[in-house]
């Protein structure tokens, strides 16, 4: 998969994408990140990108004549997404038809935003990920590179991670986990978790999975029609485990 990031601040993208599974899915080859720079396309000594809004008002856009050659120069895979508030709200059912592709590309914008022919002209649309305003589209653009290359085949050791992680295939928030030891300052591991049952480890854990999205996300469930007969079982098998 490759990746096309168009952003005043190179290394700072290019530092998050070169850590952890991502960075060793770039050492590897399954995931390729290019970070590009507008003002390497400025015609001035300053390499200006941006200017006054005409019409007045405060702060300064981005300049359409470095962004449009800075595109042609790369032509960048597609689709072309904007960050920007006013966009598709990213979540992982978009991760997931990103990571289905061969690559896409964001384009980051900074101060107050983008001359607006650059949206009518040279981009496929718009995301957002979520109802704030950051000062530029970096932080956002890494946090969609993490998401979408989490799910790129190979990128991650565990192939059933993306299955049963939150927003999974069950649609359900995951349950809670632990590990040893079993007793720590008097909190212990649940005694189900120890059993070496397997089938009862694998009911409590969809129990919890349930609990946790009723409590926190009920949204979740009326998104999948709402509980079905065996799942309200399992809430009565097993009450929820405690939490904030």
């Amino acid at each position: 998969m490759r990746i096309d990031v168009f952003t005043l601040f190179t290394d700072l993208v290019d530092g998050f994408c070169s850590h952890s599974l991502l960075g060793r899915a770039r050492e590897s080859g399954l995931v390729d990140v290019r970070c590009h720079d507008p003002r390497e396309h400025a015609h001035d000594v300053h390499r200006t990108v941006d200017d006054s809004p005409f019409g007045g008002g405060a702060g300064m856009l981005m300049r359409p004549e470095p962004l449009v050659e800075c595109i042609e120069s790369v032509e960048p895979r597609r689709p072309l997404l904007m960050l920007s508030p006013g966009g598709r709200r990213f979540d992982q059912a978009m991760a997931g038809e990103l990571a289905s592709l061969d690559g896409f590309s964001l384009l980051c914008g900074r101060y107050e935003g983008i001359d607006h022919r650059i949206r009518e002209h040279m981009v496929d649309g718009e995301v957002s990920v979520g109802d704030v305003v950051l000062a530029g589209g970096e932080v956002a653009a890494c946090l969609i590179i993490e998401a979408v290359t989490r799910l790129v085949p190979g990128v991650m050791g565990n192939a059933e991670g993306p299955v049963t992680e939150s927003f999974g295939e069950s649609g359900l928030l995951e349950e809670p986990q632990y590990t040893r030891p079993a007793e720590f300052r008097g909190w212990e591991v649940p005694e189900v978790l120890r059993s070496g049952d397997h089938a009862r480890i694998a009911r409590w854990r969809r129990a919890q999975a349930l609990h946790r999205t009723v409590t926190m996300r009920p949204d979740l469930i009326d998104a999948r029609g709402g509980l079905s007969d065996h799942e309200r079982r399992l809430l009565e098998e097993f009450p929820p485990v405690p939490y904030p």
